[in-house]
């Protein structure tokens, strides 16, 4: 019998970050602790944090009143954020970075005056707390038929985001409807993409034309001192990736440089480490 375990699989780090954050709180305050929500839907990580001391409630009405509070990794609404502030519960957040970020888009988006597509399922507890973080309408799509009786002007400004643990097979169908039909839909996260790149560099050269492709202007730049200031100017949201040529200092230099014109903070966009790495020959090994 051959067994392959596939890679990655498991706990990601936001699970991992939330199960810690419950593990922490028992240790440093004591049993018992509440958690709204179960802290991630698995039976056996909920029955061992029960065994330890955990309380799971679905309502923070359930909650003693300035008891040590967790919410889960799926993120709360605004309104149970106030309700935990109004009744004094000392609140741990344990909602996943991931699903965090997605709040900060659709809150940007909103701003950007363009209505609100949620891709994801009903009732789920990251699909509730993501509509009651944003501001004004959140239009929810399960799947591609929601498109066609969406309430919404063909010409819409819409803007979408998804729930984080949907895959690219799930909403690929949905995203390719929303397309067809409108005409004025964004669906990037930078406003801007620089490449850093050689500009006789075909992996550079193509990485600047899946943004255009995209609709997001892009530019290729070998370091910081080709930088054009308006190519980032009013832009919220820079995006910057590198050709397969390209060392990391160029990549650095070039944050430095929009540093030096504005704040800048940094973030790393989720995806695959690569950590591959090949044996030099015999001979230098030898040596």
């Amino acid at each position: 019998m051959q067994v392959i375990l596939a890679q990655p699989r498991g706990f990601c780090a936001g699970v991992v970050r939330a199960i810690d954050i419950v593990e922490r709180a028992l240790t440093l305050y004591g049993p018992p602790v509440y958690v709204r929500h179960e802290i991630v839907h698995n039976r056996h990580v909920v029955e061992r944090l029960e065994r330890m001391g955990a309380r799971f409630v679905e309502e923070l009405a359930e909650v003693p009143a300035g008891a040590h509070t967790i919410f889960s990794a799926h993120g709360v609404s605004k309104a149970v954020e106030a309700d935990a502030a109004e009744r004094g519960l000392a609140v741990l957040d344990a909602t996943c970075p991931l699903v965090a970020k997605v709040h900060i888009e659709g809150k940007r988006y909103v701003r950007q005056g363009r209505q609100l597509i949620l891709i994801g399922h009903a009732g789920h507890p990251e699909v509730e707390g993501t509509r009651g973080q944003i501001d004004g309408p959140v239009y929810l799509v399960q799947n591609v038929g929601d498109v066609a009786t969406l309430a919404l002007a063909d010409d819409t400004p819409l803007a979408f985001v998804t729930q984080t643990t949907l895959s690219v097979d799930d909403t690929r169908a949905i995203i390719a409807a929303l397309r067809r039909r409108f005409t004025d839909l964004l669906s990037k996260l930078a406003d801007v993409i620089l490449v850093v790149g050689a500009s006789n560099s075909s992996n550079s050269n193509r990485l600047r034309e899946i943004g255009l492709e995209e609709g997001v202007p892009s530019y290729l730049v070998g370091s910081g001192a080709e930088l054009d200031p308006s190519w980032v100017e009013g832009a919220e949201v820079v995006g910057i990736t590198a050709g397969a040529s390209a060392p990391e200092a160029l990549v650095e230099d070039l944050v430095e440089t929009l540093r030096r014109s504005a704040p800048v903070e940094v973030s790393l966009l989720p995806g695959i480490v690569e950590d591959v790495k090949f044996r030099l020959p015999s001979e230098l090994l030898d040596a």
